[in-house]
């Protein structure tokens, strides 16, 4: 027997890559039982830059049961194995976060203890050779994870490019296929109801009505639901991730898929390079007090691989969140529950991060506030997270002279970043909460990749012999090594999966 009280009608306002998400999931789990209407302009330009990612999007193509070489065909989309990092460290030094796992599940303490201490008893090999994603990347080889634990390649993690215009019209026709109806319009007035404060229904400007029950705001930077109506505030992160601004061009595509986004350091930022089947994306990312638009705008045009496809664009931000991302029946999704910069692909992660966390916290139509703090608390865990992650890449740096860099190195630090820190450093442990998004190969490819060295290791690690298992860790980076030059070519890779 169905409950009264159910949420019949579900309003998204907005399009672009969070509001088609947020429709095709919920038409996807809900079907004809909840009516879905999404309100969007053509008039209003997406931010649409998004065109990396992680690993957790596998989830998200799951949920939607995503066919994944129609999707490699209609988004123009490469394979991911990581980011390369090139000039953070200090210039002319680069480092490699690659998806899935350092060396290999062994008997007893986690790998990388194993490695550091093959290392303190003169085992001289770099974190990078422990790696697959990363020398299969080096090689411009690609293959997907293997099933079998027993392979190497069973290590292996990857994440996808795409064009993030083509991703969002993907979703638009599955999400219409599934029965969400747009509306196109621009947004006049938003009514409430006078006892609960509830949003009541929206009105375009040429007099459309939109009822709903709930209300999901992908209204971007704007934050015209949760930010406008709701009166909820933004916290600002600037004081720890002070690029504010980023200018972004494709360009030709001139050489073989690198399998893996890039990110260069830069005097007042740094710039992303992405590789898709018919462009390479570019942009840099820049803190507007210690450069121009225009001096921005050049020294990315000035860094391209092959001829600009079309005049630069300019995006405005501001790094941060909103603590209660869902007030009442207002759930804000992507951009407007706030922002953090592309620098780790997280994006269209927060975006699923917000659509899963709305589906398992689903309300009934009193929208019970329990829901809504739990909802306001996990999402908030994640959005922190992350921070700190990103923050790591900014203060440890070294070689560089630059007013940006200078800053970074000297600024006060979230505490929970500066633990973790120092409790690396001593015992090469890295402390992480079960939910967190980056786990511990994350942090150690960043941590090490940045110039932090641990000066011990687990205990446990001395109950294996000090030659066995040098000859283990030296013994998985020759099977890496020489698994890697075996892997087909991404573009063969690709070529293969989609029938190309």
């Amino acid at each position: 027997m169905e409950r009264t009280g159910r949420i019949k009608r579900v309003v998204i306002l907005g399009g672009g890559t969070a509001g088609w998400m947020a429709a095709t999931a919920l038409s996807r789990n809900f079907g004809e039982r909840v009516h879905i209407t999404l309100l969007e302009s053509e008039e209003i330009g997406t931010v649409g830059v998004g065109e990396a990612t992680i690993p957790t999007i596998h989830w998200f193509n799951e949920l939607i049961g995503l066919d994944e070489p129609e999707f490699l065909r209609a988004t123009k989309a490469t394979f991911k194995l990581g980011i390369e990092f090139v000039d953070w460290r200090e210039p002319g030094h680069r480092y490699f976060h690659p998806f899935g796992q350092f060396g290999a599940a062994l008997p007893g303490v986690a790998f990388h203890h194993r490695w550091l201490k093959a290392r303190a008893e003169g085992l001289d090999l770099p974190l990078s050779a422990l790696s697959l994603a990363t020398q299969a990347a080096t090689h411009g080889r690609f293959a997907k994870p293997a099933g079998d634990a027993r392979s190497i390649l069973s290590t292996l993690g990857y994440a996808y490019h795409f064009d993030a215009g083509l991703y969002a019209k993907y979703l638009r026709d599955l999400s219409e296929k599934q029965g969400v109806r747009r509306i196109e319009g621009k947004l006049r007035d938003v009514e409430r109801n006078p006892d609960t404060g509830f949003v009541a229904a929206l009105t375009t400007e040429r007099g459309d009505r939109l009822d709903g029950d709930l209300f999901v705001d992908c209204s971007g930077f704007r934050a015209l639901l949760i930010g406008a109506e709701m009166g909820e505030a933004f916290e600002d992160w600037s004081h720890w991730l002070p690029c504010d601004r980023a200018v972004a061009v494709p360009c030709a595509r001139v050489a073989a898929t690198t399998p893996y986004t890039r990110s260069t350091a830069r005097a007042a930022g740094w710039q992303w390079r992405i590789p898709l089947q018919h462009r390479t994306g570019n942009g840099y990312v820049y803190a507007s007090p210690h450069i121009s638009d225009d001096e921005a705008a050049a020294t990315l045009m000035a860094n391209l691989d092959g001829e600009a496809l079309a005049e630069p664009r300019m995006l405005r931000f501001r790094a941060g969140t909103r603590r209660r991302a869902w007030r009442g029946n207002v759930v804000a999704i992507g951009l407007s529950s706030g922002f953090l910069e592309p620098l780790e692909s997280t994006s269209i992660h927060l975006i699923q991060s917000g659509i899963a966390k709305l589906l398992t916290l689903f309300p009934d139509a009193d929208c019970d506030p329990a829901l809504a703090d739990r909802f306001n608390t996990v999402f908030a865990r994640d959005m922190d997270g992350i921070k700190d992650f990103l923050i790591l890449h900014y203060h440890a740096t070294s070689g560089r002279d630059d007013p940006l860099w200078r800053r970074c190195r000297t600024m006060p630090l979230p505490e929970t970043l500066v633990e973790r820190e120092a409790q690396y450093r001593r015992s090469g442990r890295i402390i992480l909460d079960p939910d967190e998004l980056f786990r511990e190969a994350s942090w150690l490819a960043v941590l090490d990749g940045q110039g932090f060295e641990a000066t011990g290791y687990n205990p446990l690690a001395d109950a294996i012999p000090q030659e066995t298992n040098t000859a283990q860790v030296r013994g998985l980076a020759d099977i890496i090594a020489r698994a890697a030059p075996t892997l087909p070519s991404h573009d063969a890779a690709l070529a293969r999966i989609i029938g190309a």
